[in-house]
């Protein structure tokens, strides 16, 4: 009896990647022939580029994604509609004011200090006199 599980779930196995993998065929497949019609319908006749074949189109598709958007690794949208969480936000969001002081000291473009907002670190003004002083120079 164990061995008839284990025989099944390995045909179910091997057949679950087997669907996978050719439905992921499947689908660039019809990417490239949506890419490719929808380029020969539209672009030569609104700019006058030429015709591409289904391979082209494919290749264009693929370029785009490297591009231009990736191909969705930790990009799900998740719940309240973000796509993604923002550590280093929280992270800040959670510091107190003299922990965010120290934080900006630490950091290799502590010189840029002057760009953050009052709100940000929680009270009035630039970390300390030295970062005023700075500033009102720059900004002469």
């Amino acid at each position: 009896m164990k061995t008839t599980i284990s025989k099944m779930a390995l045909f179910v196995h091997k057949t679950g990647k087997l669907v996978f993998i050719s439905g992921g065929l499947m689908f660039a497949a019809a990417i490239g022939a949506v890419v490719m019609l929808l380029w020969n319908w539209l672009l030569p006749d609104i700019f006058g580029f030429a015709a591409i074949n289904y391979w082209q189109a494919l290749g264009l598709f693929v370029l785009a994604r490297i591009l231009f958007g990736g191909f969705g690794h930790g990009r799900r949208i998740g719940a309240g509609g973000n796509f993604h969480k923002n550590l280093i936000r929280d992270k800040w969001m959670k510091m107190t004011p003299e922990e965010r002081k120290e934080f900006i000291h630490k950091r290799p473009w502590e010189h840029h200090r002057h760009l953050f907002a009052e709100s940000d670190l929680g009270g009035k003004g630039n970390f300390d006199s030295q970062s005023n002083d700075r500033s009102t120079k720059e900004n002469e």
